[in-house]
């Protein structure tokens, strides 16, 4: 996958939104650049029809400007959310009109294979178990940059309790009880550090 600009922050989001609306196509056109990612995660999940990622990428493209100049913040709270429904809906129509400009649509005629090379219909599409592609995209970018800020946002005390607790590194995940234990402190102060750590840590992406 082709390296793309890193997502909006939550309030550049909202701030390129206004100017977008007050009129700044060049506020429109960085919202389009900075969500060029989220259209190639979409992508993603129809590799096995018979498309070429890159047309699929310009028909995701369009779902995105059609979101951007759509988008109502009283209606969702984040675009990336609004936007990937769009960019889903486009390529489903898109390969909806190219089978029916062929002939009859099937529901259930083949239409390529899934990345383990079974064969997947359009019904599969249609009816699969929803994905939240925009979590799932934000959940792996900030758990990354979790794992990265760790050691430099807390001291030693608080590293070693946060990786003993949720099992980080390489060390199994345990109870308060028994980090207290392997410390040689008490069950109420690995309480403390454990929080004051999770509050560091919540600042920190406040703060991204």
């Amino acid at each position: 996958m082709k390296a793309f600009l890193k997502p909006l922050s939550i309030s550049q989001e909202k701030y390129y939104l206004l100017k977008y609306k007050e009129g700044d196509l060049h506020a429109k056109n960085l919202l389009i650049e900075h969500n060029l990612r989220l259209v190639a995660h979409v992508v993603k999940k129809y590799q096995g029809v018979d498309e070429e990622t890159d047309d699929l990428i310009s028909i995701g493209t369009i779902g995105l400007i059609k979101a951007i100049t759509t988008f109502d913040p009283q209606k969702a709270a984040r675009l990336s959310t609004y936007a990937a429904r769009c960019i889903e809906n486009e390529i489903l129509m898109f390969l909806r009109s190219k089978r029916r400009r062929s002939r009859e649509v099937s529901l259930y005629e083949p239409i390529g294979t899934d990345k383990e090379g079974n064969e997947i219909n359009l019904l599969d599409v249609i009816e699969s178990t929803p994905v939240d592609i925009v979590e799932d995209c934000y959940m792996r970018e900030n758990t990354s940059y979790l794992l990265r800020s760790l050691k430099d946002t807390l001291t030693e005390k608080e590293y070693q309790v946060i990786c003993c607790r949720y099992g980080l590194f390489g060390e199994e995940e345990q109870t308060q009880r028994e980090i207290a234990h392997r410390l040689s402190i008490s069950r109420s102060y690995v309480s403390r550090i454990e929080k004051n750590a999770i509050e560091k840590l919540r600042i920190l992406f406040e703060n991204k």
